[in-house]
């Protein structure tokens, strides 16, 4: 009887016609081809490592918040000098800031390897082969640098080396922190292990975390302006001070000078720094 293989996914839902293999495709499938990803370590998303100038950068971005928060407040070299080391904190904001934007960027993508998964599953690839589909496709969208084409490169390889693949999924969720991605790892696993139909299993748990996806990608949408309005709030008290300071000098002589004074301006701070944080929380969308 004569065989004949499947063409790779190229993401298009038309028919596609038997061909015969030819003995290159026999001898080595489509997954094991080598990228540039090759070899490359696991993304731990719980670490995020600044370059030596972008850690100076953070240093100079705290340095100056400090010396603005100085001279808006209490006008004083000591208070001021007494502030700067707080700026050297920035830094762990900053990698803190970078380490959720990896994840959100992961949790997109993580959404259309899902389809491209559930798509080669349902043309009856194996999960190697889907996997290497999924890294070819990807690659357009993403680039060979991309998250989720180097956690499926990284998947491929470990599966050369006959890890189970629910494993290694597993271990993606854990290293990533997502709930989507745990998920689709436990789902996945207990569908192997029962025998149950992969195709569906897969179709219908990438079609639910494109639909929660799809939401919080709306309520970004909806709550950028107020993001936007947040960071132009958060700079009005620094304008204000500095413009009746420079209109009318002297004005705020008293709350420089004076003990009642600067304990005032201490609560403002105080007051400033609350709404700050509450604003952030509530405009924040988590992954």
């Amino acid at each position: 009887m004569e065989k004949f293989s499947l063409i790779p996914y190229t993401g298009s839902r038309k028919t596609v016609d038997k061909v015969v293999p030819s003995k290159e495709s026999l001898k080595r499938p489509a997954a094991l081809k080598q990228s540039k990803n090759s070899g490359q370590p696991a993304i731990r998303y719980d670490r995020c490592r600044l370059s030596v100038k972008e850690l100076m950068i953070s240093v100079l971005k705290g340095e100056a918040v400090c010396i603005l928060v100085g001279y808006t407040f209490y006008r004083s070299i000591l208070i001021t000098a007494c502030l700067l080391p707080l700026g050297l904190l920035y830094p762990f904001y900053e990698r803190e800031q970078r380490k959720k934007q990896r994840k959100r960027e992961l949790a997109l993508q993580f959404k259309e390897g899902m389809m491209i998964l559930a798509s080669s599953f349902g043309a009856g690839y194996s999960i190697e082969n889907a996997l290497a589909a999924g890294i070819r496709e990807l690659t357009l969208l993403y680039g060979e640098q991309g998250l989720i084409t180097r956690e499926f490169t990284y998947i491929v390889q470990q599966l050369r080396t006959n890890r189970p693949v629910e494993q290694l999924l597993t271990e993606l969720a854990d290293r990533s922190g997502l709930e989507d991605i745990r998920n689709f790892a436990g789902v996945f696993s207990v569908a192997k292990r029962s025998g149950g139909n992969l195709s569906t299993v897969m179709r219908h748990t990438a079609d639910v975390i494109r639909d929660k996806m799809q939401v919080k990608e709306e309520i970004a949408t909806l709550t950028a302006a107020r993001q936007y309005e947040q960071k132009i709030m958060n700079m009005i008290p620094f304008l204000v001070v500095i413009y009746v300071d420079y209109s009318s000098p002297g004005f705020f002589e008293q709350m420089y000078q004076t003990v009642l004074g600067r304990i005032l301006m201490t609560v403002c701070l105080a007051i400033y720094m609350a709404a700050w944080i509450l604003a952030k929380k509530i405009l924040e969308i988590e992954v």
